[in-house]
């Protein structure tokens, strides 16, 4: 390169960084890319789940490979997934070599799906004491958890990235209204309130990790479950496994940004 040609290249580099835009990350091609977690993270509410896992390439993981064709890519995500399932079989089977990982973990520990189905059918009290239950228990116990999920995840594969991204909040409350689906403002506005304690502990402990946080509530802003641009499903009997899960355009417009967009 001729001297005038690395003046030039350093004086774009330094107009670059005055201007709040980042170095470019290292090429994808030389990342080992790793899938971890729960339904959030296999893709479930999407199209084209198959196996027991319900992993779909339309989820923000097989997204992001699709884009960016990563060296390699094990997708080790599971519907259904605690923190104990990370701990005895996603962590240890990280490849070594792994230089990015991504996760969405703690959702089921906390008891998310069981919690916004009672309240499908329950009362706004009786909704509002379940959430303040699960409240309690996620205050009590699921640090710990995170804690120790976290330390296996870096002990395995201690030189790479780990994405942890959070959950939207499931409900829009910009309307009194939500058609149909029996969920009145009370009852959503409680829900929300339980994600955000939820939300807000897993960013604690990821950052107490020294872990890559994600916050998806910015994304998903206007787009939560009886919003008129709803990217999140709200209860589906066919698949029943859809229900309070992203859409595909959930994945692609929400996750995949804050993804994307941790990326260092």
């Amino acid at each position: 390169m001729s001297r005038r040609h690395l003046v030039l290249g350093c004086l774009v580099s330094t107009a670059l960084l005055s201007l709040g835009i980042a170095a470019p990350a290292a090429a994808a091609s030389s990342i080992d890319y790793v899938a971890l977690g729960d339904s959030y993270s296999s893709g479930v509410g999407a199209p084209g789940q198959t196996g027991t896992c319900y992993r779909s390439p339309n989820g923000y993981p097989g997204q992001w490979v699709s884009r960016n064709a990563p060296k390699s890519f094990t997708d080790l995500s599971c519907s259904g997934a605690v923190t104990g399932d990370v701990l005895d079989d996603q962590a240890p089977a990280i490849p070594s070599g792994t230089d990015l990982i991504s996760i969405t973990i703690g959702g089921n520990d906390a008891g998310f799906a069981p919690t916004v189905l009672s309240c499908q059918f329950s009362s706004d009290a009786a909704c509002a004491a379940t959430v303040e239950d699960a409240i309690d228990d996620i205050s009590a116990t699921l640090g710990a958890k995170l804690d120790a999920t976290y330390a296996a995840i870096k002990a395995k594969a201690p030189a790479a990235q780990v994405v942890v991204l959070g959950y939207p909040l499931l409900f829009d409350t910009a309307s009194s209204s939500c058609g149909l689906t029996g969920m009145s403002l009370a009852k959503r506005r409680v829900l929300n309130s339980g994600a955000q304690v939820l939300d807000d502990l897993i960013a604690e402990r990821v950052a107490a990790a020294g872990l890559t946080w994600s916050d998806v509530r910015d994304e998903f802003a206007g787009h939560g479950i009886c919003a008129s641009s709803a990217w999140l499903n709200g209860l589906t009997v066919i698949p029943a496994q859809n229900s309070f899960h992203p859409t595909k355009t959930g994945y692609t417009n929400g996750y995949l940004p804050a993804f994307s967009g941790a990326i260092k």
